[in-house]
């Protein structure tokens, strides 16, 4: 259960015996069914999730309606983290695509790792770099982009996800209704064919 979030730790920072038996401890396993939520808005953050298996979105409301801003998947961690380490009530949401199987750390535990393991600091430093780094790029992609350049962005970023991401929830990042995702996709296999 703890070996995909064990080699990814590794592979940023290298983590010994006893290390790797505090972080099992402390990443509790945990469930989330299709549509549920990992984090509602208005709510506080109290964990940080591991995907293991399985594939979430983030969103807000936006004029009413939903404007999804990322997808994550196996692998990869998830979080409000602004929530998390402030405590403040989030405004994001992030809610499960299909079933999926997560391990999930409470800021408590969090910090033990982070004050016990020899590059503690250094592995949620680079890790919050790279959650800044993916807010940062999504942010600027709403102001910089059109909505064709959005969707050409989605099919780089996350090709290997589109069969798993229902075609509304494309939409909702690129930023269109579902009608107009079909004539843009219609438009761009056309150019690339």
């Amino acid at each position: 259960m703890h070996s995909m979030l064990l080699n990814v730790i590794n592979a940023i920072v290298p983590i010994e015996p006893s290390e790797q038996e505090l972080i099992t401890s402390c990443f509790k396993s945990f469930r989330l069914q299709k549509g549920q939520f990992f984090l509602e808005s208005g709510k506080v953050d109290q964990y940080i999730g591991f995907i293991n298996k399985g594939l979430v979105r983030y969103f807000v409301y936006k004029n009413d309606e939903e404007a999804t801003f990322e997808f994550t998947k196996e692998g990869e961690f998830i979080a409000d983290y602004q929530s998390f380490t402030n405590k403040v009530p989030s405004v994001q949401n992030i809610q499960a695509i299909e079933d999926c199987e997560l391990l999930i750390i409470n800021n408590n535990d969090l910090q033990r790792i982070f004050n016990t393991a020899k590059h503690g600091n250094l592995l949620g430093r680079i890790i919050i770099e790279h959650r800044f780094d993916v807010m940062v790029t999504q942010l600027l992609s709403i102001y910089m982009h059109s909505h064709e350049e959005r969707y050409k962005k989605f099919i780089e970023s996350y090709s290997e996800l589109s069969q798993r991401i229902p075609q509304y929830l494309i939409a909702s990042y690129v930023g269109v209704k579902p009608q107009s995702l079909s004539r843009m996709r219609s438009r761009f296999s056309k150019n690339i064919n």
